[in-house]
């Protein structure tokens, strides 16, 4: 059995069991979409298979690869979004978990080509950062990572224009919340815009709300 801290593999596919049907019911992952991951050891990574309802997905279905997309294990294929997951945790070695998914709202950001970017919300900026839009390129390719390369080492989730987004963090739960987060994000930003009238928070109190998220952090440790 491998284990990634103290968690067994056995608890990690039962995590990735469980999020992906809290991901489905909130909307984020409807049919076959969506797709989530976490790091077992510095050279390997369990993933949700492709085609497969996250609501339906069960344990036994995760697949086990390299930090090349290559299969170790596993009765079905992994996503064929994994390049997404590559390219995060190639880049971000302090990252164990990604989740790519298509929340409605951010999505509908993504397809309009805006980022979630204007500091309008003090809960946005310390969990999140600016969620930047990475140019469009076609999923399941290698494309569509390259795309993101940039973006990936200075934020904890991006929007991909015309398709979704992906969030990650330290753990499975940390980056749940984050995706969790960047919708509800994108909903106070619709709203404010069609009310006309948002009012971004100034620099002074941006750069507060880092100082609070760093100091946070430092004690979380």
């Amino acid at each position: 059995m491998i284990a990634t801290g103290t968690a067994t593999e056995l608890e990690l596919r039962r995590d990735l069991a469980r999020f992906s049907k809290w991901l489905y019911r909130l909307g984020f992952m409807p049919g076959s979409s969506g797709n989530l991951s976490v790091r077992m050891d510095s050279d390997t990574i369990l993933v949700t298979p492709t085609g497969c309802s996250k609501y339906l997905v069960k344990t036994d279905d995760m697949v086990l690869v390299d930090l090349e997309g290559r299969k170790i294990a596993g009765s079905r294929q992994p996503t064929s979004e994994i390049g997404i997951h590559l390219a995060i945790y190639n880049l971000r070695p302090d990252v164990n978990s990604v989740v790519h998914a298509h929340p409605p709202v951010a999505t509908g950001f993504a397809c309009a080509g805006k980022a979630l970017d204007v500091p309008l919300c003090s809960e946005a900026v310390m969990t999140l950062g600016p969620v930047p839009l990475a140019p469009y390129a076609t999923t399941g390719t290698a494309e569509l990572a390259a795309s993101m390369a940039p973006l990936i080492p200075d934020h904890t989730a991006i929007l991909m224009a015309n398709h979704g987004a992906v969030a990650y963090g330290e753990s499975l739960l940390d980056a749940f919340l984050k995706m969790e987060t960047v919708e509800h994000f994108a909903h106070i930003c619709l709203v404010a815009n069609q009310l006309g009238s948002p009012c971004p928070l100034e620099e002074p109190a941006v750069g507060q709300l880092h100082e609070a998220r760093a100091k946070y952090l430092r004690n979380s440790r």
